[in-house]
């Protein structure tokens, strides 16, 4: 068995893509709205001002899509794999550039040499984010989970519950 399919992971891994299947439902009905969502075991969190039978309308139609094949839309351009990702990479790159016994003055020299190398090393992760999202992160495989329910916990925040 693999680590991505113990039970917690593989159910927070299919509710990270329901959520973003979502929020690319809903989101060309709110083009003016930031949007964002956060996923565990239980189901996924929307932050955001939506409708709340809108929200339930989109959940269902990812729900529906996903299970008919559509896994892109399991992957999200806003996710934060893909930050998370490019951040990793260029913020090691410039640590390591920075790192060693030299005085912060003559480290300082280096920054001119570094900091394009950090910015070329963040444009050339960007492909790694989604190819993370799709193999480890989310898992478009629904299997026979359903949304049990959607509530609107305050203005701007709603809870959806799966199983």
């Amino acid at each position: 068995m693999s680590l991505l399919n113990l039970p917690f992971l593989l159910e927070t891994r299919r509710n990270h893509a329901l959520e973003h299947a979502t929020l690319k439902i809903l989101s060309p009905k709110y083009p003016d709205r930031q949007m964002g969502g956060h996923s565990n075991p239980t189901g996924f969190m929307i932050i955001g001002d939506v409708d709340t039978d809108a929200l339930r309308a989109a959940a269902d139609e990812a729900l529906k899509r996903l299970r008919a094949g559509e896994r892109d839309l399991a992957i999200h351009p806003g996710c934060g794999t893909n930050y998370a990702t490019s951040g990793l990479l260029a913020g090691s790159l410039a640590w390591f550039g920075l790192s060693g016994r030299a005085s912060w003055g003559k480290k300082a020299w280096r920054i001119p040499f570094i900091f394009p190398l950090v910015l070329l090393v963040w444009q050339l992760s960007k492909p790694l984010g989604p190819k993370l999202q799709d193999g480890i992160t989310t898992e478009a495989e629904l299997g026979d989970m359903e949304i049990i329910s959607i509530k609107k916990i305050r203005p701007s925040l709603h809870r959806v519950v799966t199983a």
